[in-house]
């Protein structure tokens, strides 16, 4: 744990004049308030004063007064910003003037989940595939759809045309202590795709938040147009934000077991089974646009099924073959995409699967799975019996409110 005065001390040496004080509003978007480094040392008790009456872009009467509370572990300097009088940032916790939490705030959202889960002994590391198109500008500056890229899934350069994007992406992310397991042309042109290494899952979300920064940053920086949108050209795969996790006990993971189903403990499918009894629910925070339901369509390498298998990828969980090793046996939910809110997302995800361990749900006698075999192969009979992810945000919002 950082203290205030080694952040004092980081801010001298490091000739840092600006200080970011980051937080998330409730629909996922990153804002800031930016104060001079000599503001640092007056705030009081680490708290920043703002109005809070606009913070969701309209008037909120009874939230005028709110405060910033920046957690000091994520202090890291901007590496694309000015190397001579550099900004940093600060991610913060929003709370009320009486100094109680902001319920609001989608970072105390996931803090609650993630007691809950260390309540039961358990911790949820996530390590998110992060996917995105970019796209030229037009003579204004505004964003477009056009490419001249033609490049395909683990293409290189030259066909790749943004190998230095990525490159550039992945150097800055490293600088500010976000660590990248890989990163790779995608399957549609001008598709991309970096999958960040595990972390806790607060954590994990403000990793996100920091990602999608640093990426439509540096793609403005090198003339192109960054977007998470899950569905910005019609006949091509869409982006979505895959989840891969598992659960760990003092330190220890607690997915394995030689002899499961595709070597997963019963923990893990009882994970499983709290995820794909609430899916149609979840879509609704993991999936949270009308956009992200038109890649969630058969034919794109986008699930549309509830159930598990370990190569069917049109189910909303895949257990992936390989691991780093037996221990760090985990499983992907599929469904997720870039337009949601992580904070909400992880915590409802977090939720739902221990929904299901206190509950010991099994997925298998409950129907969903395993899917290993093609289901378009089915005759339409059996089809119609398999349940689906719902079609579009009505159907999502209709599920969330019933569950």
């Amino acid at each position: 744990m950082k203290t205030r005065e080694e952040i004092l001390q980081m801010v001298e040496n490091e000739d840092v004049e600006f200080i970011r004080l980051q937080f998330t509003d409730m629909f996922g978007t990153l804002k800031n308030v930016a104060v001079t480094a000599t503001q640092l040392q007056y705030m009081k008790d680490n708290r920043y004063l703002i109005d809070g009456s606009c913070m969701y872009g309209e008037l909120r009467t009874g939230e005028e007064d709110m405060y910033l509370c920046p957690d000091l572990d994520t202090f890291v300097i901007l590496p694309w910003r000015p190397q001579q009088g550099k900004v940093a940032r600060l991610i913060c916790d929003v709370y009320r003037k009486d100094g109680t939490p902001y319920e609001g705030d989608p970072r105390y959202v996931l803090r609650k989940a993630v007691a809950e889960a260390e309540e039961m002994g358990y911790s949820m590391n996530v390590g998110p595939e992060c996917e995105f198109f970019l796209f030229h500008t037009d003579e204004e500056g505004r964003p477009t759809t056009n490419t001249h890229e033609n490049a395909s899934y683990f293409d290189v350069g030259p066909i790749d045309l943004a190998e230095n994007v990525r490159r550039d992406i992945v150097l800055n992310l490293e600088d500010m202590d976000i660590e990248v397991e890989a990163s790779h042309h995608e399957l549609s042109p001008a598709q991309h795709e970096i999958d960040l290494e595990y972390t806790e899952g607060l954590a994990a979300a403000d990793n996100i938040m920091t990602f999608k920064l640093a990426v439509k940053t540096l793609a403005q920086k090198n003339g192109l147009h960054a977007t998470f949108m899950p569905k910005p050209i019609y006949a091509e795969a869409g982006n979505g934000m895959h989840v891969h996790m598992l659960l760990t006990k003092d330190g220890k993971p607690l997915f394995y077991d030689e002899n499961g189903y595709a070597q997963l403990s019963k923990l893990a499918h009882n994970f499983m089974g709290g995820l794909l009894k609430h899916a149609k629910s979840l879509c609704a925070i993991t999936n949270p646009s009308t956009n992200s339901f038109k890649r969630l369509v058969p034919g794109f390498e986008a699930p549309v099924t509830i159930g598990y298998a370990t190569a069917n990828r049109s189910a909303v969980i895949r257990i992936p073959a390989y691991a780093k090793s037996p221990m760090a046996k985990r499983f992907e939910l599929r469904n997720p995409d870039g337009t949601c809110n992580p904070y909400y997302a992880y915590a409802a995800i977090l939720m739902a699967g221990l929904d299901g361990i206190i509950n010991e749900i099994d997925p298998s006698v409950c129907g969903w799975g395993p899917y290993d075999f093609n289901l378009f192969d089915l005759p339409e009979e059996e089809k119609a019996k398999i349940d689906s992810l719902p079609k579009n945000l009505d159907e999502a919002l209709d599920a969330l409110e019933a569950d």
